[in-house]
C-alpha cells in the first residue's frame, strides 16, 4: 500500500504517454464514426483503403495536437514541470507505435507510422506561423490588437494549424466545397484541445474560456462568408 505508483519519472512519462496516445486514438475514432463527418467526407464514394487513410490522418492529427499542447510556451504550468512535459512530448509518437507493435502490426508498417507522425508534426508545427499571421490580420482588420487579443490568438493557433492541415489531407488537397467538413473537424479537435489543455493546466480554465470565445468567432465569420 505504501509503494508509490511509479518508481521513476521515466516510468511515469512512459505510462502517461501511452495513456495519452490511446486517448488520441479514441477521440479520432469518435470523429471517424460520426455520421456527419462520413457524409461530409463523401465516405460512400470512397473505398476501404481511403477510409483507413482518413482514419490514420485523424489519429496523427490528435497525436500532433497533444504534442503541440505539451510544448506550448503559454501553457500555464510551473517551470519545474516543463522538463517533464518535454520528455512526455518526445514519448508520444513512440507510445502509439509501441501500441501498434503490441497489437501485431508488421514492422514495415510501424516504420511508415513513425515517418507519418514525424512528417505531420513538422508540417503542422511549421504552419503555426502562417496561421498566427492570418489570425492577426483578421483581428487587426476589425480593431487594433491588444495583449488580450494576442493571448487568444496564441491559444487557438495550434488547433487551427492542425485542423487546416488535417482537413487538407483528408480531402487529398481538394478542399473546395468542404467548408462544413472543416467546421465539424475544427469543433471536434477544439473540444479535444481544450479538454486536455485544461487537464495539463490543472483545471485553470479562465484563459481557455477566451479560446472558446475566439473559436466561436471563427465559426461565426465562416458562416457569414458561406
Amino acid at each position: 500500500m505504501d509503494k508509490p505508483q511509479f518508481e521513476s519519472i521515466d516510468q511515469m512519462a512512459k505510462t502517461t504517454a501511452a495513456a495519452l496516445s490511446q486517448a488520441c486514438a479514441g477521440s479520432a475514432f469518435q470523429l471517424f464514426q460520426d455520421k456527419s463527418f462520413r457524409r461530409l467526407a463523401d465516405f460512400k464514394k470512397l473505398n476501404q483503403v481511403e477510409h483507413d487513410r482518413i482514419f490514420n490522418e485523424l489519429i496523427v492529427a490528435h497525436l500532433v495536437l497533444i504534442m503541440l499542447i505539451l510544448e506550448a510556451p503559454d501553457l500555464r504550468v510551473v517551470d519545474e514541470f516543463r522538463g517533464y512535459l518535454k520528455e512526455l512530448n518526445q514519448r508520444i509518437p513512440k507510445a502509439y507505435v509501441d501500441y501498434l507493435r503490441e497489437s501485431g502490426v508488421e514492422v514495415k508498417h510501424l516504420r511508415d507510422w513513425e515517418k507519418l507522425i514525424s512528417m505531420r508534426y513538422e508540417e503542422y508545427a511549421r504552419d503555426r506561423h502562417d496561421v498566427r499571421v492570418a489570425a492577426m490580420q483578421i483581428e487587426s482588420a476589425e480593431k487594433p490588437i491588444d495583449l488580450e487579443d494576442l493571448s487568444k490568438i496564441q491559444l487557438i493557433v495550434p488547433v487551427q494549424a492542425v485542423t487546416i492541415g488535417c482537413h487538407h489531407h483528408v480531402c487529398r488537397g481538394d478542399t473546395k466545397g468542404h467548408d462544413e467538413l472543416f467546421k465539424l473537424m475544427l469543433k471536434s479537435l477544439s473540444q479535444f484541445y481544450v479538454d486536455f489543455r485544461v487537464r495539463f493546466e490543472g483545471g485553470k480554465i479562465t484563459p481557455l474560456t477566451k479560446a472558446r470565445v475566439a473559436l466561436k468567432q471563427v465559426f461565426s465569420r465562416k458562416k457569414k462568408k458561406l
